[in-house]
Formats: C-alpha cells, sequence, structure tokens
C-alpha cells in the first residue's frame, strides 16, 4: 500500500472536489426536487403534468447519458461552461426528481385535515405547503434523504466522463501512472468509506431527532 501513501496528497485533493461537488449538487438538488413536488401535489393540472414528465424522463435516462449530452450535445449550440459545472447541474438535476418522489411522499403522510385546516384558516395553497406541509414532509424522509446523499457521494464519480478531477478520475489517474491498479483501488475504495460511512452515522442521529412520532 506504500503506493497510497506516497501518494496521500492525490487522494486528498480528490476527496475535497468530491465533497464540494456531492455538496453543490446536494443543494441544487433538494431545490429541484422541492419544485418538483410542489408541482406534483399542485391543484394545477398541467403544473403536475410538467412533474410528472420530469420524474419519468430524468429518473429513466442513464446518468452517463445526461452528462454527455450536456457537456457534448449544448456545445453544439454555443452553451458554454466548466465540467464542474456541468457535472453539479447534471448531478444536482438527475439527483432532484428522486428527491422530488421522496418529497412528494413525505406530503402524503401528513394529515389532510391539517391542509384542510389551514385553508379554512385563510392561508393560500403556497403558504399552506410552506408553513404547514413541507417542514413536517422533510421530517420524515429525512432518512431516504441521507440516503441519497450517500448514492451521490459515489454518483459523483461518474463525472470522470467530463474529466472533473474528483476522486475517481485522479485515483484512475494514478493506478495508469503507477500500473498498480489493486492498491490504488483499494485506496479509492478506503476514501469513499472515509466519506459515506460518517455521514451514515451523522444522517442516523439527525434522524432520530427530529422523527414525528406518531
Amino acid at each position: 500500500m506504500d503506493v497510497v501513501l506516497d501518494n496521500l496528497d492525490v487522494f486528498t485533493r480528490g476527496m475535497r472536489t468530491t465533497v464540494w461537488l456531492t455538496g453543490l449538487s446536494f443543494a441544487l438538488a433538494l431545490v429541484v426536487g422541492t419544485l418538483v413536488a410542489v408541482f406534483r401535489v399542485s391543484p394545477v393540472p398541467p403544473l403536475r403534468w410538467v412533474g410528472t414528465l420530469y420524474v419519468e424522463t430524468v429518473r429513466n435516462t442513464p446518468l452517463t447519458v445526461l452528462f454527455v449530452l450536456f457537456f457534448f450535445g449544448l456545445t453544439k449550440v454555443g452553451i458554454l461552461y466548466s465540467a464542474f459545472t456541468t457535472a453539479v447541474i447534471v448531478l444536482g438535476g438527475y439527483t432532484g426528481a428522486f428527491v422530488g418522489e421522496m418529497l412528494r411522499s413525505g406530503i402524503n403522510t401528513v394529515s389532510r385535515g391539517q391542509a384542510e385546516a389551514a385553508r379554512a384558516l385563510g392561508l393560500t395553497f403556497p403558504q399552506v405547503l410552506r408553513i404547514v406541509v413541507l417542514p413536517q414532509a422533510l421530517r420524515t424522509v429525512v432518512a431516504p434523504l441521507g440516503g441519497l446523499a450517500i448514492a451521490l457521494i459515489k454518483n459523483s464519480s461518474i463525472a470522470s466522463v467530463v474529466a472533473v478531477k474528483e476522486l475517481s478520475y485522479l485515483t484512475g489517474q494514478l493506478g495508469n501512472d503507477t500500473a498498480r491498479y489493486v492498491p490504488v483501488l483499494l485506496g479509492a475504495a478506503a476514501a469513499y468509506l472515509v466519506l459515506t460511512v460518517p455521514l451514515g452515522i451523522a444522517i442516523e442521529a439527525l434522524n432520530r431527532k427530529v422523527a414525528i412520532r406518531r
């Protein structure tokens, strides 16, 4: 494992980029997912159709295809941005479809009577969602969202197809340079565990703290 110890800076640099990529992508996914969930439960049929179309299209498209489409396809029509920005947009938009479905399931766990009582008090539909429904829905889906965040850390490795210098890309290069693939890949696996295991523990603690007792 000396190749790993001698190149800790490579692993550290890759982990740092992976953390930034995951954090920004997940933040975007929460925004996109919230909008999708709101569209999916909206009383306006066209919004429901848009939300459904987005979820079904994105969830059933391979992530690698989305990367290639956004990075290489859009450049053909003059839309240019960096590989890192591409990765954030694609990962955030892709994960947002799953966040939206999780939030929609969380919204469905909130008693309809609460929403009706809020409407009887004069709150509009957006106010009911923002004040009454979404806060409770978020608390019920902390664990699933945490699992999605962990999956996003691993999915970030697909950003290597557009040469984002995250953990998978840099360790792949290191393996090519040293021709010692097994120890390098074992080191990469250990690095991903360093990122995911503490996050899983933190998510479990947060879930116990905010869980709604029914």
